[in-house]
């Protein structure tokens, strides 16, 4: 609070009435550092902070008319800022923030950013056909992706994935495909920052781990058994790869392209737009890392049922991110 007072001797009546509001602006003060915590703050307290706020405003103008520029103008003017900010700032609703984000900004990125993810799904797949074109050619490329173990496993006609659960129990395996896949589609659109280089990189890697795999288990027959355990989380899997791809590529193109603006800020408005999918890509990565733990590696769970698991969360996500999920039937 202000600790000297200085106007011209003509004044002095008034000055005199301003630090007897010393108390006023203190208690203001406290007021602003309990409003902190609103869960704590009682309605008295909110009309209270109000009616101060106005009244510190009357004494900002009284002081800034008898002493303009001093400390105790900009002392007050430091306290109505912070007094201004909390009476007027936005209630914060986390929820209704959540509703908002998933019902109406995600399906707008979406749309803006269809050519985008259209694109990267091509990449995605087009990569996946050339490992597997080129591993059912040179069954020995299938090194480049594989270990020796899992290759060994494979020839013996056994998978990586069998009798996983024997060694890890699903809810250890749940958490550490989520980690997993959480921080290769972070990785996928962080590398979007190299000019959508680092991303094209990743998209094109795991298309082509993905097609080299299936080629190679299919040489010894295993292709089958192998989509048994993918069909379940893989639809939502590769699919968020692929969002996480488009939002990185986004990245790059606003580098490399930024039009009118300057290249920071395109930099700046891609990782806005873009950054709105990941609340996406993580909770549904979540949900499919529940599956790969709990369904995928379960033997007691026919093909139907995966395939019925697969579609119908794919679905979902598809649903959620066009924003049909949330349009309402026509009465």
């Amino acid at each position: 609070m202000p600790r000297a007072l200085e106007a011209p001797r003509e004044d002095q009546t008034l000055v005199h009435w301003l630090r007897r509001r010393v108390p006023d602006w203190q208690r203001l003060g406290d007021l602003l550092s309990k409003q902190r915590d609103r869960a704590n703050e009682s309605h008295a307290e909110v009309i209270e902070l109000i009616d101060r706020f106005r009244s510190l405003g009357r004494d900002l103008s009284l002081a800034r008319a008898l002493m303009p520029g001093s400390s105790l103008c900009r002392e007050l003017e430091n306290l109505f800022l912070k007094a201004h900010e909390a009476v007027f700032r936005r209630p914060t609703r986390l929820k209704a923030q959540l509703i908002e984000l998933f019902r109406d900004e995600v399906p707008r990125v979406f749309r803006d950013m269809s050519a985008t993810i259209w694109i990267t799904v091509t990449l995605f797949f087009g990569t996946g056909l050339l490992g597997w074109l080129l591993v059912s050619f040179n069954p020995e490329l299938a090194s480049l992706f594989a270990s020796e173990k899992m290759i060994e496993e494979v020839q013996r006609g056994e998978l990586w994935t069998d009798g996983i659960l024997n060694i890890v129990p699903s809810s250890v395996l749940s958490i550490q495909i989520m980690a997993n896949n959480i921080m290769v589609s972070l990785f996928a659109f962080a590398l979007g920052a190299l000019y959508g280089l680092g991303t094209i990189y990743i998209i094109s890697l795991n298309g082509f781990m993905l097609g080299g795999i299936f080629a190679f288990t299919a040489k010894y027959e295993l292709a089958g058994r192998l989509f048994n355990f993918i069909i379940a989380h893989g639809v939502v899997e590769l699919s968020v790869i692929c969002l996480a791809g488009a939002a990185g590529i986004q990245l790059g193109h606003a580098l490399v392209h930024p039009g009118l603006k300057t290249r920071g800020a395109a930099f700046r408005d891609a990782v806005k737009q873009a950054g709105t999918l990941l609340p996406v890509v993580v909770v549904f990565l979540i949900g499919a890392g529940l599956i790969e733990g709990y369904i995928s590696p379960n033997d007691s769970y026919p093909l139907s049922v995966r395939v019925a698991v697969g579609v119908a969360y794919g679905f979902l996500l598809w649903t959620v991110l066009t924003g049909r999920a949330w349009r309402s039937k026509p009465g």
